[in-house]
């Protein structure tokens, strides 16, 4: 009996580090389908259950990337602004490379008026790019849309 423990033991622990290696840099499927869901959820114009797919996503496995941008997106066209830029920070927190999360963070930046921190988005996200680069030019034209609707001021009232 005590020799079934004892190989039983140390099977598992010479298991357990070739099972983690393997594991840690990948999602749990759930969490993957979860985040799939919140995808069509979103593509369908239902954001608030888009959210819902996402957050169940991320109670599976928290290292979710596309799932804290898929919230921040859902947010965005909740008209969220805010706390789309609150998920991205939280996106690029895991993945600070994540092109797509660093672009919707710009967006959500220009959206509340914060251009300025915006920039520093399009220059990150120029940096990464070593070639064409359709993020930078979507950002950039946010930007400078919102610089001259800034400049031009506000919109004045026809009566």
């Amino acid at each position: 009996m005590i020799q079934r423990f004892a190989l039983l033991a140390f099977v598992l622990i010479a298991a357990a580090p070739a099972a983690a290696v393997g594991r840690d840099d990948q999602l749990k499927p759930a969490s993957v389908q979860f985040a799939g869901a919140g995808q069509a959820a979103l593509a369908a114009g239902k954001p608030q259950d888009a959210i819902d797919s996402f957050e169940a996503a991320l109670a599976v496995d928290p290292r979710n990337v596309a799932a804290f941008a898929g919230i921040a997106a859902a947010y965005e066209k909740l008209g969220l602004p805010g706390k789309a830029v609150k998920y991205y920070r939280e996106a690029l927190a895991l993945n600070p490379s994540d092109i797509a999360a660093l672009e919707g963070q710009g967006r959500a930046l220009v959206a509340r008026g914060a251009t300025a921190r915006a920039q520093i988005n399009l220059a990150r996200i120029k940096a990464l790019c070593k070639a064409d680069c359709s993020a930078a030019t979507r950002l950039e034209g946010m930007i400078a849309k919102s610089a001259a609707e800034t400049a031009a001021g506000p919109a004045k009232p026809k009566g």
